[in-house]
């Protein structure tokens, strides 16, 4: 045995720590399945399971609940011979908590290259481990696996906005074949969080803020995946957007709103889409770490639920009670409080990692019991998954699935489904009888797929789609107009900076707060760019109590008056030449300070910046418009001369989001907004599309234009689909799983809150939503009419059919999602004002009527009472029937007689 002393930096932390190796042992490995039980095909699972337990180490048993991204390329294959519970194989590149939005591929990847890989690292687990465990090979599949080549469909959030769980279905369907062709059988996917607040960067990837709609698309997902006996993970248990829509915040819910609101969904995809996995959150909740909360993972998963799977962390969210929560002191013991607390699976971004979680299974300091539950949950499914008997994928299949473009159709289908007609005055869409079309925005090239993405099978963006659609007797132009981002200033790049003959500014780090003394540490830093958000600049130093100084000199590429400061959460100063320009010592806020200052071309200017910290959670940076060449005012310009020539103009529109990138302001970025503006002027029809994942404000500039159609994250396929529905080839019927705000003033804002003490409105702005939840728009119109309740009185028990007809009063053939809720009229406790209980998509022709039916059945009844048992109250219901949650176009009152619980 030997000793080793290692540094492991993860991110979130750096730990000093000497480990018993072990590796060198040799076990003999068993080949011969003759006479173990384990082995055996036609033996009871959970007899192969017990097993295969009383024959592993306290090593191997370890090694089955930690998973990595990572393969056996370049690295010695002996460090897995204890096996493990499998890999992120050849794993895109990651950040923060899991894959990200901005990732990279192996670009010479195909399903054919994966499945051989993958096949080659399970023929290692498989014959040259002790115990031949197989791997469980996990990826992302949020709305297409995160691989190249598999197809990229609609969004989460957009797939959610087509009310439609068959569609549903088919995308995961197709998802499913793709991932389980290559070998993958384990997705960490779906989210169904509920997107209680737009501001949350991470809306994108939920299915809304309704319980309903999230647990219905979630239980659709989900059962297409387990099928194809492919484990999900619906995710992150239980609620990680927290106060001003911020993401992991913590959470202080009470356990009647987590039961109404935020346990339906996971609830409904493990109890009835028998999800086998599931992954908790990063965020605290009541004061413990999801990741150790008893009460979340094992009171009401496990015993209640009655949770059979395994529980996997977030990416390096074990961590989190050492480093971030501050409940735990050190890896150790948080490792201990979350298998204690019902984890069962660490998840970790590397392997050396592992040395920081192993000891408290090897000391004693969890329990036999508890790692052998844990471990027969994951064995369990490596069972049930087949991987002992055909641990290998067909590479034939694999081979073929390369070239094979058959989920294209899905996808545009999908993608025509997601969208939402939010405004059409003079039915400005679809666009006829033109000649030339401009189109505008950083969105009509980009084809954006949205976070947690692969690279797609051919994407298709909304120019190249307008143009095959429109064809040669159509003008179709482009030009960008306008910008996301407008980047004025950046920071100052290294190759500006000298400290004398290095690039990059001296650094001197000060155990205070004033910059006296001696500093602690003396470095050069190339630029200054810094977020010190969990440690300090230097592990010598506090991380909240330090200053810095960096001195050098810039040499100006440019000559002329350009814009020089600091950004960053304050306590710093400015010097140029001695000459003090920026004095925002005081700790306030964070701010972008700028001054105007004159450079000659190559000239040589003496640099000092002070910051100091007296909290933590620092940024600091040190920006000029030096670099920076500003052409949004010729974008502009040159869009308003072509605007003149066009007979329609479509602006793609879009926002910046996603993991950690949370929103506070939910208007357009960039110029976007003055482009709209600008060209609305010209009095030329504009339609703008509207690209993103959440709610966007529209206040600035809805009024100006006539159209606005909403089509999120389209997909690979997304502008052939949106050209499509612009030409009305397509009649979009989309509807929004999430309310629209007026002002960000106005958030949180759902449909179903309980009412008010008084009343929902500001004296200076109404409490009504800009777009309410469910809303959409047809290039039709729809006639509701003669609801029937079968019954006007019922028994709890009893389930009644509510009847009405829906008649396409339009000239030409849509879809309408007819929406039904229910609201207790009269309640011992407070109830929602309504709540989402059925929705149907229902396709009718120009003039067509169809008689619709929804069953109201006691399920859509129940309530928790004051003492927290779920009953049906006798009373009055009032059964509402329409097109959103605010166009509620047919009523009546059922009434419940007596009371069952």
């Amino acid at each position: 045995m030997r000793f080793k002393t290692i540094i492991v930096c993860i991110g979130i932390g750096i730990q000093v720590f000497t480990y018993q190796n072990t590796f060198a042992q040799n076990k003999p490995v068993l080949k011969n399945a003759k006479g173990i039980l384990y082995k055996d095909a036609h033996a009871n699972i959970d007899d192969r399971v017990k097993d295969l337990l009383v024959r592993m180490t306290p090593e191997e048993k370890f090694w089955q609940l930690f998973m990595i991204p990572g393969d056996l390329d370049g690295v010695d294959k002996n460090r897995y011979q204890n096996g493990i519970f499998g890999l992120q194989v050849s794993a895109v590149s990651q950040g923060g908590g899991g894959a990200n939005q901005m990732m990279t591929y192996n670009t010479s990847e195909n399903a054919f290259t994966l499945a051989k890989k993958i096949n080659a690292i399970q023929k290692y687990f498989v014959n040259e481990t002790r115990l031949g465990i197989p791997i469980i090979a996990f990826d992302e599949a949020l709305h297409g696996l995160v691989r190249q080549g598999a197809t990229a469909f609609p969004q989460a959030i957009g797939l959610a906005a087509s009310f439609d769980t068959t569609n549903m279905a088919k995308v995961a369907n197709a998802i499913a074949r793709e991932t389980k062709l290559r070998g993958i059988r384990d997705i960490l996917t779906p989210v169904v969080n509920i997107a209680a607040d737009v501001r949350w960067g991470r809306t994108e990837e939920t299915y809304g803020e309704d319980p309903y709609l999230s647990s219905q698309m979630g239980l659709a997902f989900v059962g297409a995946f387990e099928r194809q006996n492919i484990v999900t993970t619906p995710k992150h248990f239980i609620a990680n957007v927290g106060d001003g829509g911020r993401d992991s915040y913590p959470i202080h819910y009470n356990q009647r709103l987590m039961e109404e609101i935020y346990f339906p969904p996971f609830e409904t995809t493990i109890k009835q889409g028998k999800a086998r996995s599931l992954m908790t959150a990063y965020n605290s909740v009541d004061g413990t770490p999801a990741t150790s909360n008893y009460q979340l993972l094992t009171q009401k998963l496990k015993r209640d639920w009655g949770f059979k799977g395994f529980v996997i962390s977030d990416a390096g969210a074990v961590g989190g009670a050492s480093v971030l929560h501050h409940t735990a002191k050190g890896y150790a013991q948080s490792t201990k409080q979350a298998m204690d607390g019902g984890l069962d699976v660490i998840f970790q971004t590397e392997f050396d990692h592992y040395k920081l979680f192993i000891p408290p299974f090897l000391d004693g300091s969890i329990s036999q019991e508890r790692i052998d539950d844990a471990v027969s949950r994951v064995l369990r499914a490596k069972f049930e998954l087949g991987l002992f008997e055909n641990p290998y994928v067909s590479e034939k299949d694999a081979q073929k699935a390369v070239s094979d473009k058959r989920n294209k159709l899905i996808a545009k289908e999908a993608a025509e489904k997601s969208f939402v007609l939010l405004k059409n005055s003079n039915a400005t869409l679809p666009v006829k009888n033109v000649k030339n079309i401009l189109v505008l925005g950083e969105d009509a090239v980009d084809a954006r797929l949205g976070g947690y993405s692969g690279s797609g099978n051919g994407k298709v963006n909304i120019v190249d789609g307008i143009k095959k659609r429109a064809g040669s007797a159509v003008n179709v132009t482009y030009t960008k107009g306008s910008s996301r981002e407008l980047n004025l200033v950046k920071p100052i790049a290294k190759q500006f900076l000298k400290t004398d003959t290095a690039s990059g500014l001296k650094a001197e780090y000060f155990d205070n707060l004033d910059l006296s003394g001696t500093p602690l540490v003396t470095r050069v830093d190339e630029q200054i760019n810094f977020m010190w958000t969990l440690y300090a600049p230097d592990r010598k130093l506090n991380k909240d109590n330090y200053s810095a100084r960096w001195t050098g000199k810039l040499t100006a590429q440019k000559t002329g008056e350009f814009q020089i400061g600091l950004e960053g959460n304050d306590g710093f100063r400015l010097f140029v030449n001695d000459k003090l320009l920026i004095d925002q010592w005081e700790k306030v806020s964070y701010h972008q300070r700028l001054v105007p200052f004159n450079f000659v071309k190559d000239q040589s200017y003496a640099i000092r910046v002070e910051f100091h910290e007296t909290k933590g959670n620092a940024y600091i940076k040190l920006v000029s418009s030096l670099d920076v060449v500003d052409d949004s005012a010729n974008e502009i310009e040159k869009a308003l001369a072509l605007a003149k020539q066009a007979d329609v103009v479509v602006i793609a529109a879009g926002i910046k989001e996603g993991e950690f990138l949370d929103r506070a302001m939910l208007t357009l970025p960039g110029n976007q907004e003055k482009l709209i503006n600008e060209v609305a002027k010209t009095g030329k029809p504009v339609v703008v599309l509207l690209v993103g994942g959440s709610a966007i404000t529209m206040n600035n500039w809805i009024d100006q234009v006539p159209a606005v159609l909403n089509v999120w994250y389209p997909g690979e396929e997304g502008g052939n689909a949106v050209a499509e529905t612009l030409f009305g080839d397509y009649n979009p019927a989309g509807r929004l799983p999430i309310t629209y705000p007026v002002h960000e003033s106005q958030l949180p804002l759902v449909y179903n809150h309980k009412p008010t003490g008084r009343g929902d409105d500001y004296n200076n702005l109404s409490g009504e939503p800009l777009f309410p939840f469910g809303y959409g728009l047809s290039y039709t119109n729809f006639d509701y009419s003669n609801l029937q309740l079968s019954k006007k009185q019922i028994k709890a028990n009893e389930s009644i059919t509510a009847t009405f007809k829906l008649k396409n009063t339009g000239k030409v053939a849509g879809e309408e999602v007819v929406q039904l809720y229910i609201r207790d009229l009269l309640a011992t406790v407070a109830r929602p004002l309504l709540e989402l209980k059925n929705f149907k998509r229902i396709a009718l022709k120009a003039g067509e009527t169809k008689e619709i039916s929804f069953t109201i059945t006691p399920d859509m009844l129940k309530m928790l009472n004051a003492d927290m048992k779920t009953v049906i109250e006798p009373g009055d219901f009032r059964i509402m029937i329409g097109s959103s949650s605010k166009e509620l176009l047919l009523k009546d009152t059922l009434e419940v007689l007596g009371e069952v619980k």
